[in-house]
């Protein structure tokens, strides 16, 4: 064979060999190759889900009629008795202390109850007690006499990152206990209800109506969160749903269980979010806080030594992003105790210890006249605006909107909560309330 030949047949072989497919290497068992790419969520669940309950309302809502006999004056004309019929709601709740039976649930699942039911995950059904409720954080606190309970334990909200794993638990739809998953998309949203004190987890964890008060739990099984509100444009979960801390809900639960009720805390200033021009303006290095604008007159704030032009950074030890975050810390810190306020002036870090005094600007409800039971009052620069109005109170009845701002009662002017509380009292039969509602002027008569 000649030289040239040879060479043709080594090409050859090395075309061949080129072609000829390597063999494939030993297939895996099913399982193992399954678990290493996808690992179960099961032994968590198992131990997680029993702490999620069902949670059915029965209350009481006005029957649908007539619209004119939805107009007070009309009803009072024609003595018409409020009519009303059996309503039933469905949501979910958490257990959190399995020997006293405490539940967190939602405000919303559970306002103008008349009955409250609770269903475990093995089926057992008890009567719950209504604990305490706070609107302003959409956080209700329920407790059950029942053995055997689970409860689950409490993670650490404050710690939480953008891309963490977390899962939502609860009755969408009243289908029964539901799973989902996702990550937590973002954190510290605010501005969905302009009224409350807002902190909220962002997840794209399937949230739907029947979810309000479940529980948003990490991989490893602690509750971080309570699920509360989502946006729905059509109706269902677009993925993006909002969680209430469970640093903020553990807050409103102790108040609820101390004082059946939440006693707003405050120091006396006022704030805005620290602006990247406000940091030029300020020398200021640090891209999160909250500059202090005004420092009211004898208040733990100005007796601490805090000016207007400080840079609030952290309290008690632990940064805040801006003004809404330092509003919820002062809010629901418990009256009477200290926190320590770490701040900036003129590039210096200083600390300071401030004993939190009792909100009185935002009206107690049940200290106004009956005739305006339901709503809350809050003072706002010389005015008084009407924070929230429940639904189906004397106030909702009356007209009396969220939003309105109240100039006047019977002709006198008012400026504060303090002086329309005094006036209402000091009225007679009918009052006529001078408010500003939408930038137009209106006069309120309430008989």
């Amino acid at each position: 064979m000649t030289t040239r030949s040879s060479k043709y047949i080594g090409v050859f072989a090395a075309l061949v060999l080129m072609l000829v497919p390597a063999p494939f290497p030993a297939a895996q068992p099913q399982s193992a190759f399954s678990a290493s790419i996808q690992p179960s969520l099961a032994d968590v669940l198992e131990d997680v889900t029993p702490a999620v309950v069902n949670i059915a309302v029965r209350s009481r809502a006005p029957a649908e009629t007539n619209p004119l006999y939805n107009d007070p004056f009309f009803r009072r004309y024609f003595n018409l008795p409020e009519q009303q019929q059996q309503r039933l709601s469905a949501g979910s709740g958490v257990i959190v202390d399995a020997d006293k039976g405490y539940i967190l649930t939602n405000h919303h699942v559970v306002a103008d109850a008349g009955e409250i039911a609770v269903t475990l995950k093995d089926r057992r059904r008890f009567s719950a007690e209504l604990v305490g409720s706070d609107k302003a954080t959409d956080i209700a606190l329920l407790k059950i006499d029942a053995d055997k309970l689970t409860a689950l334990p409490l993670g650490d909200s404050g710690a939480l990152r953008v891309g963490d794993s977390v899962v939502a638990i609860g009755n969408p739809f009243g289908l029964g206990q539901t799973v989902t998953s996702g990550i937590v998309s973002a954190l510290g949203r605010d501005g969905i209800n302009v009224e409350g004190y807002e902190d909220f987890i962002q997840t794209d964890a399937s949230i739907n109506p029947g979810n309000s008060g479940g529980a948003l739990v990490t991989a490893d099984g602690l509750l971080v969160g309570v699920n509360t509100a989502i946006i729905a444009p059509t109706g269902g979960n677009v993925g993006i749903g909002f969680a209430v801390p469970i640093a903020m809900a553990s807050a409103v639960m102790e108040q609820l269980i101390e004082h059946g009720e939440v006693r707003r805390g405050r120091i006396g200033i006022s704030v805005q979010d620290l602006t990247p021009d406000l940091a030029e303006a300020l020398s200021v290095e640090e891209s999160y806080g909250a500059v202090v604008g005004r420092v009211e007159q004898d208040s733990p704030a100005a007796h601490a030594g805090l000016r207007a032009g400080d840079v609030i950074i952290a309290v008690n030890n632990r940064k805040i992003t801006g003004s809404a975050d330092l509003r919820n810390r002062v809010g629901l810190a418990q009256v009477g105790s200290e926190v320590v306020i770490e701040y900036l002036r003129d590039r210096v870090r200083k600390t300071v210890t401030m004993r939190i005094e009792a909100d009185e600007t935002i009206a107690n409800p049940g200290s106004m006249s009956s005739r305006l039971e339901g709503a809350e009052f809050q003072d706002a620069a010389g005015n008084v605006v009407v924070s929230s109005v429940e639904d189906g109170s004397a106030a909702a009845r009356s007209g009396l909107r969220a939003g309105d701002v109240i100039v006047a009662v019977n002709r006198r002017p008012i400026s504060t909560v303090a002086e329309l509380e005094t006036a209402l009292k000091n009225a007679g039969g009918t009052i006529a309330l001078d408010l500003f509602r939408a930038g137009s002027k209106h006069v309120l008569l309430i008989r």
